[in-house]
């Protein structure tokens, strides 16, 4: 069963319907690095990586994995580590996963721009946690952590994020 957003930042899983949080910039077809979007299409969920000091390991059949201090993602086109989880102290761009806010204490790293890496295409586009305020992300889906329990509960390997562009 699919993960289905909308662009009007409303989410449809296993009949329900919620709220979500989209990129400041909107839904968007051609989706490149730092432009703020959403990158719209269907993307497996890859892995779970999470905050053992905060939650518990969620209840899953994806892969999932504790995150350390030292994890990030690189953010930079130019390095060969590109969209890839990579460990601090790095030597490009990174976004930091250990954040001292709640938004990633639990990630589900999506099927973007992963099998080929294209430079520039886009980094970091999790399905992640959303503030209290829902507020817009960098380019990611955030969910209440309630939904995102609920949807790891009972996602299959099969199960797609797709993101409409309208």
């Amino acid at each position: 069963m699919d993960i289905v957003v909308h662009a009007n930042s409303i989410a449809e899983w296993n009949g329900q319907r919620f709220p979500c949080a989209l990129g400041r910039s909107g839904v968007i077809a051609d989706k490149r690095e730092g432009d703020g979007a959403t990158p719209a299409g269907d993307h497996a969920l890859r892995r779970v990586l999470y905050r053992a000091d905060r939650v518990a390991r969620p209840q899953t059949v994806l892969p999932a994995a504790p995150l350390t201090p030292l994890d990030a993602w690189c953010d930079d086109p130019k390095d060969p580590g590109y969209n890839t989880l990579v460990r601090q102290p790095y030597g490009a761009g990174v976004e930091l996963l250990w954040r001292d806010d709640h938004l990633y204490d639990i990630i589900v790293v999506l099927e973007y721009n992963d099998d080929p890496v294209v430079p520039g295409r886009g980094s970091a586009i999790f399905l992640h946690i959303a503030g209290p305020d829902f507020a817009p992300t960098r380019g990611c889906v955030a969910v209440s952590r309630e939904n995102l329990l609920r949807i790891l509960a009972g996602c299959d390997s099969t199960t797609r994020l797709c993101v409409e562009a309208h």
